[in-house]
């Protein structure tokens, strides 16, 4: 036989046997992924949520093309706020969105969480602070010490304002308010005679319909519009006690360590995406609203008066600079950056 015959009749007999063995062998199913779920609560009731999370969350979702699939909740949808942490911890829920101090994370820098007064006069000043001036590393050592949590990153909202059924126009209209506002912004503001409140967020507004409420100090106008509250209050005080809201996303440790290398990446990516949308969402929407908006009348207490409330907040500053040196730390940084924006001058700081 010719060795080219030869190589041919090889040739067929192999891909004879071949054919065989594939029509003649038993046919296996791919082994279908399970997919990774995560329930995720947020401290944003439906409304204001819409825009500062569920978007990122679909694009998550989206991308991780049934990988892992992230069910997100509104803010006391599955539990309070205020126990937000503690269901995290046990891995009732998996993964968190808010500011340290609602959910009264056991660390001693939850109380920078929210609105710390003077802190911040611009939402840039938050990522600043946290990527620029070691606030990252502090919240990492911090909430490491914590077990059965994953601190993962923070980011700004809008700043603090009064929104209220009568006008504020000095430091004495604030006697005697009761408002709807954040744990350590509640404690300062009563030093001016405000009664702070605390009741689940989708009853806000029925509470200052009733009359249970005199105002809120919890956002800027662009939530006030957005979420309903500028349909039962009157007027808006220009002036505020904080810059912008310093929040951050929290995961069960268990369930982070869990997830493979390329979603963790993802979900950073989108917790990105979602600190950038505030950032020109309130910062438009602020300006936008204080101009163009009809429903709220503007009013302001005079610069030489307000002053006086934010010399207090630098007392309250050294005050909470004596419960923990981490806390003291923190304040050290609050100062050193106030002090370099002053210096860098227009636009960082006018005044």
């Amino acid at each position: 036989m010719k060795r080219r015959d030869f190589v041919k009749k090889a040739g067929v007999g192999a891909a004879a046997v071949v054919a065989a063995t594939a029509i003649n062998a038993p046919y296996v199913k791919a082994a279908k992924k399970t997919t990774i779920r995560w329930r995720m609560q947020t401290y944003a009731g439906p409304a204001l949520a819409a825009h500062v999370i569920k978007p990122s969350i679909d694009a998550f979702n989206k991308v991780a093309d049934g990988e892992m699939k992230i069910k997100l909740y509104y803010a006391d949808q599955l539990v309070p706020t205020g126990e937000l942490f503690r269901a995290m911890q046990k891995g009732t829920i998996d993964a968190v969105q808010s500011d340290d101090d609602s959910i009264a994370a056991p660390v001693d820098v939850s109380v920078f969480g929210g609105y710390f007064p003077f802190a911040t006069r611009y939402s840039l000043d938050v990522p600043v602070l946290f990527n620029q001036y070691g606030l990252n590393e502090i919240w990492e050592e911090a909430y490491g010490e914590v077990e059965g949590v994953k601190w993962l990153s923070a980011g700004a909202w809008d700043p603090c304002h009064f929104n209220t059924v009568k006008p504020i126009r000095s430091l004495a209209d604030l006697k005697g308010k009761r408002v709807f506002t954040f744990p350590t912004a509640g404690k300062f503001l009563s030093r001016f005679g405000v009664v702070p409140v605390t009741l689940p967020w989708e009853d806000i507004e029925v509470a200052v319909q009733t009359g249970e409420l005199d105002g809120i100090a919890w956002s800027g106008i662009t939530e006030d519009y957005t979420v309903g509250w500028a349909d039962v209050t009157n007027y808006f005080l220009t002036n505020n006690i904080s810059g912008a809201w310093a929040g951050s996303y929290f995961a069960n440790e268990d369930a982070w360590e869990a997830i493979p290398e390329h979603l963790k990446e993802l979900f950073r990516l989108c917790m990105d995406s979602s600190h950038y949308y505030r950032q020109h969402w309130y910062w438009g929407g602020e300006a936008d609203l204080r101009t163009n908006g009809t429903k709220l009348k503007l009013t302001s207490i005079p610069d030489n008066e307000w002053a006086t409330v934010e010399s207090e907040a630098y007392k309250f500053w050294d005050e909470i600079a004596k419960t923990s040196p981490r806390c003291a730390k923190v304040i050290g940084i609050f100062k050193k950056y106030a002090e370099t924006m002053a210096k860098a001058g227009r636009p960082y700081r006018y005044s």
